[in-house]
């Protein structure tokens, strides 16, 4: 073979060569592509399912007792709490897992349903009606996501790292403090013993001392004076 046709069957190989290279990254940009727009369209499903927490009421009013909050403005709220507040933590926290924490600590009320505080009957199937909401709605997002926020919802429910027991904290504080702004409206509609008001909050200290102690003196304590609390 003489040196001409040696060079053209080289360039006719290298350009096949150099065809399949092409063929094969186009493939893997298009699997990507399409990979992209998979995990995408699962946070956007997610992302719109979530705006049904502006839908469940809770039985805690608003601060001036025009209405009852919903589990988004909750939540809301007790982030802002985090921000503002973390420096009263019993110890030392990762403020921005907290606030993720205390953003999706209610989303499994979209099916699960608020369950009021001292509504022992509904807490008998409370643990398993937020259990299969938690596992379909976090089961929404691409799976490491998924992962990431539920095991965030699993440990605020089991209170405890610093992070969860502070947010848990939050949780008890932000109602208390709106009861008394609200002049103690739900308190006494429901009829609430200090007993129950206490039962509830045995652990909050364990996230902050300062915050639960503060709460007792300035939102539970004037109410139970003020006969918005059953004193028993």
């Amino acid at each position: 073979m003489n040196n001409s046709s040696q060079d053209n069957n080289c360039r006719i190989n290298n350009q096949c060569n150099n065809n399949q290279d092409n063929n094969k990254d186009n493939q893997q940009n298009n699997n990507q592509d399409n990979n992209n727009q998979d995990r995408l369209t699962k946070q956007i499903k997610f992302i719109e399912e979530i705006d049904k927490e502006k839908l469940i009421g809770r039985q805690t009013y608003l601060s001036d007792a025009s209405r009852k909050e919903n589990d988004a403005e909750h939540a809301w709220h007790m982030a802002i709490m985090a921000v503002l507040l973390s420096e009263y933590s019993n110890e030392k926290i990762d403020v921005l897992k907290t606030i993720t924490m205390l953003l999706i600590h209610d989303i499994v009320e979209i099916d699960a349903g608020d369950t009021y505080a001292y509504d022992e009957e509904g807490k008998k199937t409370q643990r398993q009606r937020e259990l299969a909401a938690a596992d379909r709605i976090f089961g929404l997002l691409p799976d490491d996501q998924a992962e990431y926020m539920r095991g965030l919802w699993d440990e605020f429910e089991e209170r405890k790292t610093p992070e969860a027991k502070f947010a848990r904290t939050l949780d008890n504080i932000q109602p208390a403090m709106l009861n008394n702004a609200s002049g103690g409206r739900s308190w006494e509609e429901k009829g609430v013993h200090l007993s129950q008001i206490l039962k509830r909050n045995k652990n909050t200290k364990d996230g902050s001392e300062a915050l639960w102690d503060y709460a007792y003196n300035n939102f539970i304590s004037p109410n139970v004076k003020k006969g918005k609390i059953k004193d028993d």
